[in-house]
């Protein structure tokens, strides 16, 4: 079982990567950021106002992918909706050649209001955007993997396109976030991995819908990683942990001792996740940071 950091792009440049390189010495597998250009929240999103300043995603990625030597990166995930996949595929192919074939493709079909409202751009309901997300996943793919793409859809269309340079990898890994019933018919069509915030209850849930749709298409499910994040604090006393679980209901959030992390990392591991992402948001910074990630690093290796 892989695990990852997760920091946010609200905080200082330094502050990032401070927790990357941290997590890279340390032992850690991945690092992944948000492609959010603001917080939810604000207009169409919600009564809370917005919180700006996110660093952007894909120049947080490019600079990553130099000065990291080991960690796989990627996006969790980029919105399709102000992601054109052609332009997406050109950027995949020089990131991964500068992290020398490190890159995971993260693509979701986006969600976020109040980024489109703010900025012109259109979300639409929620069967337009998966349409959309098919046909953006399959100029994707064509384009990262093809000579040449020559494609004629309802919101894409390509001639004779193609990316040069190519990636380093002959197959990028695409991973899919999303956990409605219909994406996840599209998660067993094209992804190789797959993400979604879980408990390890959720996860058991959603897998066995995955395992239907895969099976419906003759796809075996065990050829689809899965990974998941939810928040985390490290604490003893357990005051202090059920208030934490309390503030963020009902997203996923877990505290407590590195013992009792171990018990939760081994339910998801037991019911097929293979990568769990951690959120640095909840941690703390600077020292604070790194010893919670050191703990939950030998939680991780205690679930076995």
């Amino acid at each position: 079982m892989r695990i990852a950091i997760f920091p946010t792009l609200t905080q200082a440049w330094p502050d990032v990567l401070d927790a990357v390189h941290h997590a890279e010495a340390g032992g850690w597998d991945g690092v992944y950021v948000a492609d959010h250009f603001l917080g939810a929240g604000g207009v169409g999103g919600g009564s809370k106002p917005f919180t700006p300043g996110y660093l952007e995603s894909t120049a947080a990625l490019a600079a990553l992918s130099v000065i990291t030597q080991r960690v796989r990166i990627g996006a969790l995930v980029f919105g399709m909706t102000y992601r054109h996949p052609a332009v997406l595929a050109n950027w995949v192919a020089s990131v991964d050649r500068m992290s020398g074939g490190r890159l995971v493709l993260g693509v979701g079909s986006g969600w976020q209001q109040n980024e489109h409202d703010l900025y012109g751009i259109r979300l639409g309901p929620p069967g337009e955007r998966i349409d959309r997300f098919v046909e953006g996943l399959q100029v994707l793919r064509s384009l990262l993997e093809d000579d040449r793409t020559t494609f004629d859809g309802t919101y894409f269309s390509l001639r004779d396109a193609l990316v040069d340079p190519r990636p380093v990898q002959a197959h990028v890994p695409m991973l899919i976030g999303g956990s409605g019933d219909r994406m996840l018919g599209v998660v067993a069509r094209y992804a190789d991995e797959w993400n979604f915030w879980s408990t390890p209850d959720q996860m058991a849930e959603r897998s066995q819908v995955l395992a239907s749709k895969c099976e419906r298409i003759g796809r075996d499910p065990a050829t689809i990683r899965r990974s998941t994040q939810a928040l985390f604090s490290v604490v003893d006393d357990p005051v202090e942990a059920e208030q934490f679980v309390a503030r963020y209901a009902p997203q996923p959030a877990f505290a407590g001792t590195p013992d009792q992390l171990a018990e939760v990392i081994a339910a998801w591991r037991a019911v097929g996740v293979d990568e769990l992402v951690v959120p640095d948001a909840s941690l703390g910074t600077g020292a604070k940071r790194a010893d919670a990630m050191d703990a939950l690093l030998s939680a991780l290796r205690a679930s076995v």
